[in-house]
């Protein structure tokens, strides 16, 4: 087989990085340089002139590192989005050009899923669950039916901007993960808020809660151990959520942000609780750099072909799930159960019991490793105390759910009726899905939102629909709140087959039955992160 060399170059950010790397997975180069601003976070047009200086200078160094020739090189690769306007359109034109001069093929790549890619290069991860996490970017990415999904992502901003905002508004400096890490080890907790919602996050009101409370003068290591813990136990949540849904036996690290060791430490711990092997690829791959573009573009161009250079131009807002990816066996290990485990998720150990002579299931919420005590205690004692009632009420408001028969909030458990019966991921049709929005519908219309909302947690018994867990459930008369609820729904189907989950999701607003929910939904979708 003939091997290739490609030339990336990377400016999504803050960061100018040229990488040369060859078809067999070899790194034969690997150059960067970043900006660090005098005061404030990164500018745009700063962020474009650092790039325009740097890399005229990087692509010499890039080839000399490498021992290559301008001629040995057979594709130049270039990030094509997400990211800053103006950093992305000087590497989109200095990757023009340089293609141009040596009359190389060229093709622009996503930056996030570079960042995946080349960390299963160094690691070795075949399919793995992804937390990627950066200063512009909070995604649980996992590959389902023939693309790389976003299973979570930040509602607002990314982790990586929320502790540098924070570094930068009470004088701890820029970039503020470094010192938030370093003064946390001597902290101690305090309550600060944890939102969770369905499959996503949510960090700017957490980051106003701890500005407060540096007004307020609370030490600025309680305030730093608090923010670190309470951010990472959500993105970890999260992570374990898509874990347990996708039942996939990996977990990898990747972005910036994994420079943080206790973020590491506690991705790993859940991925040891699961039976998941963990991953993160050597740090100098885990920031921005060129070796993750050149390889993505590698494998993009051996499936697609170069591009055009009509087609090179920058997508500012690139997302993860736009992009068709064919060259992953979606076959391979999953995660295997125990034998006194009837299902093990995110929340909960469920394990086969009986009641009165009656079978049943114990739903035991188990204490997280990865979580400190204070923040673990408070959120399973509340959720049990919560979905026991949120159980009761669905059945009121008609929805069929488990008869609870027990209830144990010292030991953060609770005892149910056992459902026979299938998920409805593996028989759902047009018509289940029609009847999936009448029952939403009818939670909704008792304020009641189910919080986690997957065709994993819709039973089928005698042809009869059973909602299992509401483990992340509230009520709430919010619009927006049943929005979000059906967004998690949404996400879910798609990990089934994206082809079909539009149609399927068609029929669930369908059976809901409010013309209103669309545009709701419409409009948290066009919160996200990076849409277009």
């Amino acid at each position: 087989m003939i091997v290739l060399i490609s030339l990336g170059i990377e400016g999504t950010a803050e960061k100018t990085g040229v990488g040369i790397v060859d078809s067999d997975g070899n790194i034969l180069a690997m150059a960067g340089k970043q900006l660090f601003p005098e005061e404030g976070g990164i500018h745009p047009r700063l962020a474009a002139e650092h790039h325009a200086k740097w890399i005229p200078e990087l692509i010499p160094q890039a080839i000399d590192e490498s021992g290559l020739s301008y001629d040995d090189i057979d594709l130049i690769s270039f990030s094509q989005g997400p990211g800053l306007g103006p950093a992305l359109r000087i590497v989109a034109t200095s990757a023009r050009s340089l293609a141009l001069s040596l009359n190389k093929p060229i093709i622009g790549v996503n930056h996030c899923i570079g960042h995946v890619e080349v960390g299963k290069l160094d690691t070795g991860a075949v399919n793995p669950v992804s937390l990627y996490v950066s200063g512009g970017n909070s995604q649980v990415i996992a590959y389902e039916s023939g693309r790389y999904r976003i299973f979570g992502e930040t509602l607002d901003i990314a982790i990586g901007n929320c502790l540098d905002h924070f570094g930068r508004e009470t004088g701890l400096g820029h970039p503020g993960g470094p010192v938030i890490e370093k003064l946390a080890k001597e902290g101690s907790y305090i309550d600060l808020p944890y939102v969770v919602k369905g499959m996503d996050f949510s960090f700017s009101g957490l980051l106003s809660a701890a500005l407060r409370e540096a007004e307020k003068g609370t030490p600025m290591e309680d305030i730093c151990f608090s923010l670190q813990e309470t951010a990472f136990s959500m993105l970890v949540e999260v992570t374990e959520r898509a874990l347990s849904h996708t039942q996939k036996d990996e977990v990898m690290l990747c972005g910036g942000v994994s420079a943080n060791s206790r973020l590491r430490e506690m991705l790993r711990t859940m991925s040891q609780e699961h039976g998941a092997k963990f991953y993160m690829p050597e740090m100098k791959l885990c920031g921005d750099n060129g070796v993750m573009i050149a390889w993505l573009g590698l494998l993009m161009c051996r499936e697609f072909g170069p591009m055009d250079l009509s087609q090179t131009g920058i997508i500012q807002k690139f997302r993860t799930d736009e992009v068709d990816i064919p060259w992953i066996d979606n076959t391979k290990s999953y995660l295997k159960l125990s034998d006194d485990l009837i299902a093990k998720g995110a929340e909960s150990n469920i394990v086969k019991t009986a009641y009165l002579g009656e079978s049943a299931v114990l739903k035991d919420r188990i204490p997280k490793g990865y979580r400190i005590r204070e923040i673990d205690d408070k959120i399973r004692k509340a959720r049990t105390k919560e979905e026991a009632k949120l159980l009761s009420d669905a059945k009121r408001a008609g929805v069929r759910t488990p008869v609870l028969y027990d209830i144990d909030l010292e030991n953060k458990s609770i005892v149910m009726e056992a459902i026979d019966g299938p998920m409805l991921k593996d028989v759902i049709d047009d018509e289940l899905a029609f009847k999936i929005g009448e029952e939403i519908a009818k939670l909704h219309s008792a304020d009641i939102i189910h919080g986690d909302i997957t065709t994993s947690n819709i039973l089928l018994e005698d042809e009869k629909m059973v909602f299992i867990d509401f483990g992340l459930g509230r009520y709430s008369q919010l619009k927006e709140d049943k929005a979000v609820d059906l967004l998690v729904l949404k996400k879910s189907l798609q990990s089934i087959d994206y082809n079909l989950a539009v149609r399927y999701f068609d029929s669930v607003l369908d059976g809901y039955d409010d013309k209103t929910i669309s545009n709701a939904i419409a409009d948290i979708e066009s919160r996200g992160r990076y849409t277009h």
